[in-house]
């Protein structure tokens, strides 16, 4: 009976926008990683930046979890919702906590490895944004969200692949006479792969999401 009436009751369906505001936040966020790890003078800018979004993404974060709580009918299970904005959040935070360490330890040039993680970071994040205002419709568009999923997964296994060539080429330049250099450059790459993990839990979530709706 209650099946019944929710599926007859109108849904909020500001989560959607929501979502989609948020991915534009992880996405600028993606867009000052990228810029930090170019190097230079504008260091100390990008990661101001990506500070800046970080408090943004958590504003939302708080909105979703609060419009939660008073919506009566959610366009899809409560705790998807919630999962899918921590989710998001956790990636930008991780992108925050990557910029810490770089400004902590006075960080300004970068390896290739580096920079090409950053730009995997920046795709995987737009990746994500396409898919976001493609849940208010999951029937119709259930192909699509999948095809974007599998592209995260991709990009994922790509940025494993070059944390693992980078921190393999850290080592030997390092290994015979700077380990600190070796200790915090380890430490970014951790970093970044943790970022590009996060999304793909977002990807889980809306696999997840999808598979409850078709």
């Amino acid at each position: 009976m209650l099946g019944w009436f929710q599926a007859i009751m109108p849904k909020e369906d500001r989560f959607f926008d929501y979502f989609t505001k948020h991915a534009e936040i992880v996405v600028a966020g993606a867009e000052a990683l990228r810029g930090l790890l170019q190097g230079g003078e504008t260091v100390t800018h990008y990661c101001n930046l990506i500070v800046e979004r970080e408090a943004e993404a958590d504003e939302v974060t708080r909105q979703v979890m609060t419009a939660v709580r008073r919506t009566f009918i959610t366009p899809f299970d409560r705790t998807d919702i919630q999962d899918l904005a921590s989710s998001l959040d956790d990636a930008i935070d991780q992108m925050n906590k990557a910029a810490k360490v770089i400004m902590l330890f006075e960080v300004d040039r970068f390896d290739r490895q580096m920079q090409q993680m950053g730009e995997i970071i920046l795709l995987t994040s737009k990746l994500v944004l396409e898919a976001m205002p493609l849940l208010q419709s999951i029937s119709k568009n259930a192909a699509r969200l999948n095809n974007l999923t599998e592209g995260i997964i991709k990009l994922e296994e790509r940025a494993d692949q070059l944390h693992d060539e980078g921190l393999k080429a850290l080592f030997l330049a390092c290994r015979h006479d700077n380990q600190m250099k070796f200790l915090i450059g380890s430490e970014i790459y951790d970093h970044l792969e943790k970022v590009v993990d996060r999304f793909e839990d977002v990807s889980n979530e809306i696999n997840s999401i999808v598979i409850d709706h078709i």
